[in-house]
């Protein structure tokens, strides 16, 4: 008979080894999204046998390495205070998530490479969620644009966010300049219109009274 006392050893040495894996994943493809799976096998210290026994395909690795960089950005997004004037909550969202999006933009471009554009949408969905809840307090609160859909004004963030990623990548962006320019871009994006205001519910009392509404 065998010891079972073995097994849990196995499971220790096997979660171990696909720490090492995931973390040398997520270190290569985020400077390489083309780096080979034989180099990060090597930078794990594990033979390849080892590697595609937790991991068949290519895909399998990338996806778990992009779940474990977004665990560690939703770490830092969640931390990140939202409370009061959205606007101000969004600048300090974006300056957080530019940070994130820097660190994982060649991970990310690994796997919109290999994964299904759904599977990537969904693994971003908290990421997500966190914005679509900002941006329509946002507009309640008036600060934001009612006049058009907010899912595409989260879209149109998100397209920014990870532009100015790939603007960087090609030499294009300073990095010490992408903060500002995110920042400035959103800002524009979710501005209410200066020049006709905001139909139905989302003004503001400020703007009402600028137009001689009532308070």
């Amino acid at each position: 008979m065998a010891d079972s006392s073995v097994r849990p050893k196995r499971r220790a040495d096997a979660e171990r080894s696909i720490a090492r894996i995931v973390s040398a994943a997520r270190d290569l493809l985020s400077s390489d999204p083309h780096a080979k799976t034989d180099d990060i096998a090597k930078a794990a210290g594990v033979g390849r046998m080892t590697l595609y026994g937790h991991f068949a395909t290519r895909a399998d690795l990338v996806e778990a390495a992009l779940m474990d960089a977004l665990r560690a950005g939703d770490e830092t997004l969640s931390s990140v205070d939202l409370s009061g004037h959205a606007g101000e909550a969004m600048t300090r969202l974006l300056e957080s998530s530019w940070q994130v999006v820097a660190e994982s933009a060649a991970l990310l471009a690994a796997a919109e490479e290999v994964l299904p554009p759904g599977r990537v949408r969904e693994l971003h969905e908290e990421p997500a969620r966190r914005m679509s809840e900002l941006v329509r307090r946002g507009r309640e609160q008036g600060v934001f644009r009612t006049d058009l859909p907010a899912t595409w004004l989260v879209n149109v963030v998100h397209y920014i966010l990870h532009g100015a990623a790939a603007e960087v990548r090609a030499g294009r962006l300073e990095p010490h300049h992408a903060g500002d320019v995110i920042t400035r871009s959103v800002q524009a994006v979710l501005a209410v219109p200066a020049d006709r205001g905001e139909p139905g519910k989302g003004n503001s009392r400020a703007d009402r009274e600028r137009r001689g509404g009532p308070g």
